[in-house]
């Protein structure tokens, strides 16, 4: 059967029962467009998980100190002095593969500005902090290794702290207090807004770690070393070099336990990358059941078709039709019900997605494979769900055809 010949027989049989094959593309309408709605909020969860894990660092590894049991009472980073700056540039210089390392010293404390006091945190760090942790400038400039050796009094603003502070005015140059210490504000980093853990990523300010050293705390110990290895593939085996020479450092003997903790951030957020790929599928076949549906449908309004065609499908195979052609015909009508009805699921599953983001407040992102997706879901139920009651009408005796009343 020529192909323009099939397509116009099939809507010619489409168009015998209108409302029922319009009935029958409106749920493969629902289901791709649920299809298309659900997958969108799944690709919005797995993109914001996937922009936490680009913001972590630089291949990063981050070494805490603290952790040595006392007593069976494990102590934390604060006030621990198991790390020392000698550490820090031991690492550096003995341990292969490491990229850039950052000292880091935090703490609380109060920032004022005219009238405006805020509590956020500091951080005392090294320029190689910026790029360990792919932090950008959104105004002004990082400090550099010359005010670390002189110790200068500049800081840099988190983006919330900046707003906090000066609302709509420019804080470059500006002059606020930390603890006693009055501090130029030399720069603002770009924010990065919440971390996987809830946390605002924004709400502290930066300084020299000799600043903070010699200035403000006055100790010699540090809270944390950032370390950026040259590749994802060699962090296990920078981790473990690290903890070696750590041990070894501090004269750790075998089966006594570490006094610093090495942290991978990047396997919490890859696992919750995990989870929500997993969970975006698990959403995904859900919303697939109401094709099924829809698939149903169509299998049955074209078994009822076969049936009320039964003398016409006799009067075809009679003339000279081969059962290919009925089979053509029948399968044809199935694919057109679901294309439309994909058509219409594709338009109403664009719109939903953007109803869903206003109203619930949910993020949505939609690509080109989810629309490719529910294109291939639509025909792909037209062609099962029809291929039985098009494989029934090729079937029919052409004698009992031609007696059915």
């Amino acid at each position: 059967m020529h192909f323009r010949s099939l397509i116009r027989e099939a809507f010619a049989g489409l168009k015998r029962d209108a409302l029922r094959s319009l009935l029958t593309m409106l749920g493969i309408a629902v289901g791709v467009g649920a299809f298309i709605c659900v997958v969108a909020i799944g690709n919005a969860g797995s993109a914001r998980v996937e922009d936490q894990l680009q913001s972590l660092g630089d291949n990063f590894i981050w070494i805490e100190a603290g952790s040595r049991g006392v007593n069976g009472v494990r102590s934390g980073a604060r006030g621990t002095r198991s790390l020392i700056e000698a550490d820090a540039g031991a690492i550096l210089r003995q341990v292969a593969h490491i990229r850039m390392m950052s000292p880091n010293v935090d703490g609380h404390i109060q920032v004022i500005y005219g009238n405006t006091n805020w509590g956020t945190q500091y951080r005392g760090v090294t320029p190689a902090f910026l790029e360990i942790r792919r932090w950008n400038m959104l105004a002004g400039n990082f400090f550099t290794d010359e005010d670390v050796r002189t110790a200068a009094s500049v800081c840099v603003l988190g983006a919330t702290v900046a707003g906090s502070l000066f609302g709509e005015e420019d804080p470059i140059d500006k002059t606020v207090r930390i603890k006693d210490l009055p501090c130029r504000v030399i720069g603002v980093l770009a924010p990065k807004g919440v971390s996987a853990t809830g946390q605002d990523q924004d709400d502290f300010v930066v300084m020299p770690i000799t600043t903070v050293t010699k200035r403000i705390t006055g100790t010699f110990w540090l809270d944390d070393i950032f370390v950026s290895a040259d590749s994802r593939d060699v962090m296990p085996a920078v981790t473990q070099d690290i903890i070696g020479l750590l041990r070894e450092r501090h004269h750790l003997h075998a089966g006594e336990p570490d006094d610093f903790n090495i942290r991978s951030p990047e396997e919490l957020i890859k696992a919750q990358l995990a989870a929500s790929e997993a969970m975006k599928l698990f959403l995904a076949a859900v919303a697939s059941l109401s094709l099924v549906v829809g698939g149903v449908g169509i299998m049955n309004i074209m078994l009822v078709s076969v049936t009320q065609r039964t003398r016409e499908i006799g009067i075809r195979l009679a003339v000279g039709a081969t059962e290919s052609d009925v089979q053509l015909q029948f399968l044809g009508e199935a694919v057109i019900l679901g294309l439309i009805g994909g058509a219409f699921g594709i338009v109403f599953g664009f719109f939903s997605s953007d109803v869903v983001q206003s109203l619930f407040h949910f993020p949505t992102k939609l690509t080109a494979g989810i629309f490719v997706a529910g294109a291939l879901f639509s025909i792909g139920i037209g062609i099962v769900f029809g291929y039985y009651p098009a494989r029934r009408a090729s079937q029919l005796d052409p004698i009992q055809g031609l007696r059915y009343e």
